[in-house]
């Protein structure tokens, strides 16, 4: 029987079958609870994690106690590309399904036990200790997940609906986004300052089990890849993925670090810095700022999708440079709307930001699966996206504070990340178009060939 992935009519006159929607849902769910654990971290290394879990140095020098809480969020990204390379071989190797379960109940798992730690005033060295190792599990647990979501949407999908299908992990990013602010805002509104520095932060990252239990049973009911069921059948299976990966397609891991830093790095400013920044720096009031960034996020999910629907449409590698493009221009005044101190325009300013977050993010899985052969996909792109996280977003918001310690001006943060958008746009260019490219193909280099296909 053909496989969807195979078949370039398949899905695009009718609609989504019932086992259509439950790939998508299971791709997105994931995704979804990673960003929501990472992005309440965010919020409490920007508000909270100095104060409770750094008090001696928060005491002495606030400023680096700071940047040390903003540290804990990078810290994680280092361990990505292990967590890609263990769940990559295994990916590639029993299926895309088991690790996408495994790693899903690992990060939630580690989220939850943050919200149970003892503080520094309890425990005293081990609170940061135990912070950072707990921190470290998510990010282990992140670099095998976004692979296995975006391999199983991609591969499930038919081959004129890649870019749509595989924009579903992708808004797992605001629609994490979108749960965790307005699970904070709600707390925000309710609360005094007080109660929620005594005990009220710790409810976000509590109520990640009930999301680790729905996200476990949609999971658990998804079917596996098609394109790994045929790899199987055909005995295709590689005994060391990453050796193969090293050896066949290491300028494809490079190019696809390249092309994710710019969007990740953009994408932290709103997930993490610019809500402490209009708090901590500005003195804008914690509910407006939340509700703002709370209705941006629901911008950055419809323009992920669009930005899957339209590379389908003139495809990835134009897609992604649009997208970048009005990063670029926007960074400036961007942060000269938010300098304002006005909600709306920091609401409005963020909103527009995530039209090209949205468009560089959107075409993601679909590029990167068809940048890579099916025998080393998992690994080739957990690998590339971890490490382009780490030169992307990992530090970010640390960057980006002490720009703004160092110089004063907002429009440092801005020239920091156009010139990470120059390097993700040069990155997108050096490779051809790959829309359309045969998921099946077991050794191809889509850096120097692929999208001959589309051009005929």
């Amino acid at each position: 029987m053909a496989l969807a992935s195979d078949r370039p009519d398949a899905g695009t006159a009718g609609r989504m079958s019932a086992a259509d929607r439950k790939v998508l849902a299971g791709t997105m769910v994931g995704t979804t609870i990673e960003w929501y654990d990472f992005f309440i971290f965010a919020q409490a290394a920007g508000i909270v994690f100095a104060s409770l879990y750094l008090g001696p140095l928060n005491e002495n020098n606030p400023t680096l106690a700071q940047l040390a809480s903003w540290a804990t969020i990078g810290v994680s990204f280092f361990f990505r590309p292990l967590g890609a390379v263990i769940a990559g071989r295994l990916g590639d190797r029993i299926g895309r399904k088991a690790m996408l379960v495994f790693t899903l109940v690992m990060m939630g798992s580690a989220t939850a036990l943050i919200g149970l730690l003892p503080t520094y005033a309890q425990i005293g060295v081990w609170a940061p200790i135990m912070l950072i190792l707990l921190r470290i599990l998510q990010g282990f647990s992140a670099g095998g997940e976004w692979g296995g979501a975006a391999l199983m949407a991609v591969e499930h999908a038919p081959v004129a609906k890649r870019g749509f299908w595989g924009a579903y992990p992708q808004i797992g990013v605001p629609v994490g986004m979108i749960l965790a602010t307005l699970v904070l805002f709600l707390l925000r509104s309710s609360m005094s300052p007080e109660a929620f520095l005594a005990w009220g932060w710790r409810i976000p990252f509590l109520l990640s089990v009930v999301l680790i239990v729905v996200g476990y049973f949609i999971r658990a009911a998804v079917a596996e890849s098609p394109v790994f069921k045929r790899m199987i059948e055909r005995k295709r299976d590689t005994a060391t993925p990453l050796r193969s990966l090293l050896r066949t397609n290491k300028k494809q891991v490079v190019l696809a670090a390249a092309i994710f830093i710019g969007n990740n790095a953009a994408g932290y400013l709103v997930i993490a810095f610019l809500s402490s920044y209009a708090q901590r720096a500005l003195g804008m009031p914690a509910a407006p700022v939340l509700l703002a960034t709370l209705l941006a996020s629901f911008g950055w999910l419809i323009f992920t999708l669009y930005g899957g629907i339209l590379s389908d449409r003139i495809g990835r590698v134009r897609t992604f440079q649009l997208g970048y493009g009005l990063i670029f221009v926007w960074m400036i005044p961007m942060f000269m709307m938010i300098d304002t101190r006005n909600v709306w325009a920091y609401g409005i300013a963020i909103f527009i930001l995530t039209i090209g977050l949205g468009l560089s993010y959107g075409p993601m899985s679909a590029m990167y699966a068809e940048m890579f052969p099916a025998n080393v996909r998992y690994s080739g792109i957990g690998i590339g996206y971890a490490l382009g996280a780490i030169l992307g977003g990992a530090f970010a918001p640390l960057i980006a504070e002490a720009l703004l310690s160092s110089t004063g001006w907002s429009g440092s943060i801005g020239l920091y990340i156009m010139g990470l958008c120059v390097i993700s746009f040069i990155g997108v260019t050096l490779v051809k178009e790959t829309k359309g490219t045969p998921l099946e193909a077991e050794n191809h280099d889509p850096g120097v060939s692929v999208g001959r296909a589309q051009r005929s």
